[in-house]
């Protein structure tokens, strides 16, 4: 006796069978040209550093930094809550035209960063830190954290992180509790950028 399959039920195998196989391709090449743009950004920086930014809150610090993370290829994380917007014109103004080359991210709050980003190498600076940020051997894609310019970084996260904490010297002659935010970033961002040998700068 011969058997006759049900042509409806071919039907619908072969439409299910033509949308995997149309699917999978798409769905393969999309996430090869992502890894590849990654690649390709990697490549442009030839490192991933970032600048984490908690609670900043003088709007010409964070456009300063933002000017140096885009002459250096950091990314720039800021968490909130933010002291300004940032559309603020003095965040603009201090960043010039400079911020559609940042690679900027902002995020809820500081447990909402640290989820995300909980695999990468971080960096804590404070006038407390238990080494000299240049004692430190930065990874590729390590990531500098600083903290509010009138408290600094909250301090249970201090205590729960000592390990990775980084200082910047000063003269116990001076009276000032710390360097301006701004000037204290780009010194730590160059000491990473140099140890890695200022990929892709000039």
């Amino acid at each position: 006796m011969k058997i006759v399959s049900n042509p409806i039920e071919n039907n619908e195998k072969n439409i299910i069978m033509y949308t995997l196989t149309m699917d999978f391709p798409l769905l393969f090449i999309q996430k090869k040209a992502e890894q590849e743009d990654k690649r390709v950004e990697m490549q442009n920086t030839g490192h991933e550093l970032s600048i984490v930014l908690v609670e900043p809150e003088i709007p010409p610090n964070t456009g300063n930094i933002a000017r140096t993370c885009a002459a250096t290829g950091a990314g720039l994380h800021l968490v909130k809550p933010l002291g300004f917007s940032i559309d603020d014109a003095q965040v603009k103004r201090a960043g010039l035209d400079y911020w559609k080359f940042v690679n900027l991210e902002i995020h809820e709050n500081l447990e909402e960063f640290l989820e995300k980003y909980k695999d990468r190498p971080m960096y804590l600076a404070t006038t407390k830190g238990i080494r000299v940020y240049t004692d430190v051997r930065y990874e590729r894609d390590a990531m500098l954290i600083f903290g509010r310019e009138t408290a600094g970084l909250p301090k249970d996260f201090l205590k729960e992180n000592i390990e990775k904490t980084i200082r910047i010297p000063m003269s116990d002659n001076v009276k000032l509790r710390s360097l301006n935010l701004s000037n204290s970033a780009a010194i730590v961002i160059y000491e990473a950028l140099r140890q890695l040998g200022f990929p892709k700068l000039i």
